[in-house]
C-alpha cells in the first residue's frame, strides 16, 4: 500500500520510523504493521521490513498475515525450510487461506518444483473470491509455465489476466513473448488486432503490433502501427525508435534520423538511438556526422561494444588502421568472446603487418568456432611468413578436416613439405592439388618462390597441364 494515499498510513509510517530512531516501543495494530511491511517490501527495503515483522509478531504473535510476511522474507532469503515450517503451522490454523497456498507455491518454485507450484496455485484459485486475486494467481501460474517452457499454457493464463483487466500491460507483454517464442507472428497479429478493436488507443498494443509486422518484413503495416502508437501517445519513445528502424529498412535515412532525434528530446539520450543516427549518416555519406554520433554513443555508454566496433569499422573503411586497431581493442576488452571482433582484430593487424598479433587474432577466431576456409588460410600464410612451418602444417591439416580435397590447402602443404625437405609428402600434396585444380599452382609461386623455381616442380606442373 502506498502511504502517500492515506494520512493514516503516513502517520503509521512516521511513528514507526520515529520509534526506530528513539528506541521507544510504540503500539501498532496488526493492520498498521501489515501496511508498513508492505510499503518496505514494495520499495525494496528488506531490512526495515524484517524489523517491522519482528516487532509486529512481538505485539501480535498469533497474526497469520504477519507470519505470512515472515514466510515471504524467508523465501526471498532462500531459507525454505523455515518457510515450510511456518506454512505447515498456518495450514493447521487456516486451511482455506489462499495466501498460504501462494507462499507454498513460491517455496516450490524456488525448489524448481514448478508443476507442484502450479497445482498449489490452482488450489488457491479455487479458494479465491475476487477478480483482483484471480488475476494475480493467473499471472503466477503463467510464470510457472514459462519456467517449464510451456508457452501455450503460459499464454492461456496470461490471456485470462488480460480478460480480467484489459489494461494489464504486463500480461500483454507476456502474451506477446509467448507468441514470439512459438514463432507465431500471424497469430500474434490476429490477437493484437482483436485486442485493439476494444482498446483502439492502446499505444502498447500498437507498438507490439508494429514489431510483429516488422518481424515478417511487412514494413508498410509496421510503419502504420507505430504511427498509431505515436498518435495514442506522442511521448512514447519506443514507438519512435521502432519507427526509425523501419525507415532505415526502407532506406529513408533522413526520416529515420528525425525519429531517433525525437527520442533524444523526449528522454535521456540512449546509446541505441545515437548509434542508429550514426549509421544513418554513414549511409547518407556524411562521414563527419556519422563519426560524431559514434563517439557520442560510446560517451553515453562506454561499455557498449557495438559503439566501439562502429568506430573501428569506420576507420577500417577509411584505411586508418592505427585508429581502427585502437578501437577494436576497446571492443574486445568489453566482449572478449565475440568471434567477429577477433576476426576484425586479426585483419587490422594483418594490414599493419603486425604478424604475431594477426596470427593470435586468427587463432582466437578459430578457437571461438569460426571455421571459414579463409580464416584457416590466412593464419597459415602468416605462420609461413613467421617461419613457423610446422605450426602452419598442423593448422592446414586441421583445416583439411573441415575442407577435404581443397586445392588451396594442398598447394600450401606441398610448399611447406618441400621447404622442410619432406619430398614424399610434398610430391603427394602437389600432385593432389594439381588433380583438384591446376590453376592454383600460383600459390607456390606467391608463397614459396624457391620451391616454385625448382626444375622438378616446374616439370610436374607442366606435365599436369599437358595432361
Amino acid at each position: 500500500m502506498e502511504f502517500s494515499r492515506s494520512d493514516e498510513n503516513n502517520l503509521s509510517l512516521t511513528r514507526f520510523e520515529s520509534m526506530l530512531k528513539t528506541n521507544n516501543v510504540l503500539f501498532f495494530d496488526s493492520n498498521e504493521f501489515e501496511n508498513i511491511i508492505q510499503h518496505y517490501l514494495e520499495i525494496g527495503k528488506i531490512a526495515l521490513a524484517k524489523k517491522a515483522i519482528k516487532l509486529g509478531l512481538e505485539q501480535h504473535p498469533t497474526s497469520v498475515n504477519l507470519k505470512l510476511f515472515q514466510v515471504e522474507i524467508y523465501v526471498i532469503e532462500n531459507k525454505l525450510e523455515h518457510a515450510d515450517k511456518i506454512l505447515d503451522e498456518l495450514y493447521e490454523i487456516e486451511p482455506s487461506n489462499e495466501e498460504i497456498y501462494v507462499q507454498k507455491a513460491n517455496v516450490l518454485s524456488k525448489r524448481d518444483e514448478h508443476e507442484m507450484a502450479i497445482n498449489t496455485l490452482k488450489i488457491a484459485l479455487k479458494l479465491s473470491n475476487n477478480d483482483e486475486d484471480d488475476s494475480d494467481l493467473y499471472a503466477l501460474i503463467g510464470m510457472e509455465y514459462l519456467f517449464l517452457d510451456k508457452f501455450e499454457e503460459a499464454k492461456e493464463y496470461f490471456i485470462k489476466c488480460l480478460e480480467l483487466d484489459m489494461h494489464d500491460y504486463s500480461a500483454l507483454y507476456n502474451i506477446i513473448y509467448c507468441f514470439d517464442f512459438l514463432d507465431q507472428n500471424e497469430e500474434a497479429i490476429n490477437f493484437l488486432t482483436q485486442y485493439l478493436d476494444s482498446n483502439p488507443y492502446c499505444e502498447v498494443a500498437w507498438h507490439q503490433l508494429g514489431k510483429q509486422y516488422f518481424a515478417i518484413k511487412d514494413y508498410k503495416k509496421a510503419l502504420a502501427a507505430f504511427d498509431f502508437a505515436i498518435i495514442s501517445d506522442d511521448t512514447f519513445v519506443g514507438a519512435y525508435l521502432e519507427k526509425g528502424k523501419v525507415l532505415e529498412k526502407q532506406q529513408q535515412y533522413n526520416n529515420a534520423i528525425e525519429n531517433y532525434k525525437i527520442t533524444l528530446a523526449l528522454d535521456e539520450p540512449t546509446s541505441f538511438a545515437l548509434l542508429r543516427i550514426g549509421h544513418c549518416y554513414e549511409k547518407l555519406g556524411n562521414d563527419d556526422l556519422a563519426v560524431q554520433y559514434f563517439y557520442k554513443t560510446v560517451h553515453e555508454d562506454p561499455l557498449l561494444d557495438k559503439g566501439w566496433i562502429a568506430i573501428t569499422k569506420f576507420y577500417n573503411k577509411k584505411r586508418n588502421f592505427q585508429k581502427a586497431l585502437y578501437y577494436i581493442n576497446k571492443a574486445i576488452n568489453i566482449d572478449c568472446e565475440n568471434v567477429i571482433y577477433w576476426k576484425l582484430y586479426a585483419q587490422i593487424n594483418h594490414q599493419l603487418n603486425f604478424l604475431e598479433e594477426a596470427e593470435r587474432g586468427y587463432k582466437k577466431t578459430l578457437e571461438l568456432g569460426n571455421y571459414e576456409l579463409q580464416t584457416w588460410l590466412s593464419r597459415s600464410d602468416i605462420l609461413i611468413s613467421l617461419g613457423e612451418f610446422e605450426a602452419s602444417i598442423y593448422n592446414l591439416i586441421q583445416a583439411a578436416e573441415f575442407y577435404p580435397e581443397t586445392p588451396e590447402i594442398e598447394f600450401r602443404l606441398a610448399g611447406l613439405y618441400f621447404t622442410l625437405h619432406e619430398s614424399e609428402k610434398a610430391h603427394y600434396h602437389l600432385k593432389n592439388g594439381l588433380l583438384l585444380d591446376d590453376e592454383f599452382y600460383y600459390i607456390l609461386e606467391e608463397l614459396f618462390p624457391k620451391v616454385y623455381n625448382k626444375i622438378s616442380v616446374k616439370e610436374i606442373i607442366s606435365n599436369s597441364k599437358k595432361a
